[in-house]
C-alpha cells in the first residue's frame, strides 16, 4: 500500500538516502528542508520522480500538510553547523519537535524521531545502553545539540503519555557515507578530503579517543525497521556499528585507502568532545533483528569515491 510520507531534513545526508529508499519502496515522499545544511545536490536525482515533492520550509514554523507518516530528521548534526547558530539548533529540536508532534496529533499518525548518541554526552558507561541517562554538560558549547536532542526525546515521550501519539525514537550513532557534507567538520569527511588534497590530516587530541562508524545504508535500514515496529514499542533504541576504532587508526586507514602523502598533525581536543563512543545494540538486535552489514573498508572506499567525484 502506497503511503504519503513526510521526511523533514530530507535533503540532508541521511535524509536524502531515506527519501530515496522510501521512493524505491513505492511510497510518495514529501521532503521538507530549509537547506541550511541540506543541499539540492543530494536530491536532484529524485526530482524527476512524480511521487517526490520538495518544500522549502523551517519546521520551527508550523506546517499544514496531509500525510500518513512523519520521519523527523531536521537538525544540523555536526558541531561546526550546530554551533554556528546554537539558539536556532535548540529551537529546531524544541519548537520543531512540538510542531511535528502537533501535526502527528492532528492527523493521528505515527512519527519517528532521529535522536542521537550525543544524548549520552561524554559517557561514563561503555558501551552505551539505552538505559544509561548520560553525562552531558548543559551549558557547554555542544549543549544546544546534546540537550536539544534530549529535550526532543522528552517532548516525544510526553506527547506519547499525554496524547497517546504513536512515536518511534532511534538514537543514531556516528554515520558516514556518500552525500556527507564536505565541510561539516566530522572526522570521516575531514580526513578523506584532507587526504585527497594531500593536506595535513588534523587530529584533535592524541588520537586515542574512539568512535563507532555505521554506513548510511545500514542506518536507513534501521530507521525504516524501527518505524515499522508494532505499536506500543516506542524506544528509545540505539542504532550504530559496535566496531569501535580509534581516531588515529581511522586516519591511517584513510591515508592508506587514498594512497595519500598526508602527514598527521595534532591539535587540542575541543571542549566536551566525547572520549569514547560505542553503541550497545543488544535491543536493536532483539527487537529489529538488525545489525550493520557494511564493513568499514568497503564503506570508506564508497565514501572516498563520492568525495573524489565532487572534488574533481
Amino acid at each position: 500500500m502506497q503511503k504519503r510520507i513526510l521526511v523533514t531534513g530530507g535533503a540532508g545526508f541521511i535524509g536524502s538516502h531515506l527519501c530515496e529508499r522510501l521512493l524505491n519502496e513505492g511510497n510518495e515522499v514529501v521532503c521538507v528542508d530549509n537547506f541550511f545544511t541540506g543541499t539540492k545536490d543530494n536530491i536532484k536525482h529524485l526530482l524527476t520522480n512524480p511521487y517526490f515533492e520538495v518544500i522549502r520550509h523551517d519546521i520551527c514554523q508550523p506546517l499544514y500538510i496531509e500525510v500518513d507518516e512523519i520521519y523527523n530528521l531536521a537538525c544540523p548534526a555536526s558541531p561546526i553547523h550546530y554551533q554556528f547558530d546554537p539558539v536556532q539548533t535548540t529551537k529546531v529540536n524544541v519548537s520543531g519537535s512540538i510542531n511535528m508532534l502537533g501535526l502527528a496529533k492532528r492527523l493521528k499518525i505515527r512519527i519517528f524521531q532521529a535522536s542521537t548518541s550525543e544524548v549520552y554526552g561524554d559517557p561514563e558507561v561503555h558501551p552505551q545502553p539505552e538505559s544509561y541517562w548520560g553525562n552531558v554538560n548543559p551549558i557547554g558549547p555542544r549543549a544546544c545539540y546534546d540537550e536539544g536532542k534530549r529535550c526532543a526525546e522528552t517532548l516525544f515521550f510526553d506527547y506519547y503519555r499525554q496524547h497517546n501519539i504513536d512515536i518511534k525514537v532511534l538514537r543514531i550513532f556516528n554515520t558516514y557515507g556518500p552525500r556527507m557534507h564536505p565541510n561539516d567538520g566530522r572526522v570521516v569527511s575531514n580526513f578523506i578530503i584532507q587526504a585527497l588534497k594531500g593536506e595535513d590530516i588534523t587530529i584533535y587530541g592524541d588520537g586515542s579517543h574512539t568512535r563507532s562508524f555505521c554506513y548510511v545504508e545500514d542506518m536507513v535500514e534501521a530507521i525504516i525497521q524501527m518505524m515499522n515496529t508494532e505499536k506500543g514499542f516506542s524506544g528509545p533504541l540505539n542504532a550504530g556499528n559496535p566496531n569501535e576504532v580509534t581516531i588515529l587508526d581511522l586516519a591511517n586507514h584513510i591515508i592508506s585507502l587514498t594512497d595519500s602523502k598526508s602527514k598527521l598533525i595534532f591539535q587540542k581536543l575541543p571542549e566536551d568532545d566525547p572520549q569514547r563512543r560505542k553503541p550497545d545494540i543488544t535491543l536493536a538486535t532483539e527487537r529489529l533483528k538488525w545489525k550493520p552489514e557494511m564493513d568499514l573498508k568497503t564503506g570508506l572506499l564508497n565514501t572516498i569515491k563520492y568525495f573524489k567525484d565532487i572534488l574533481s
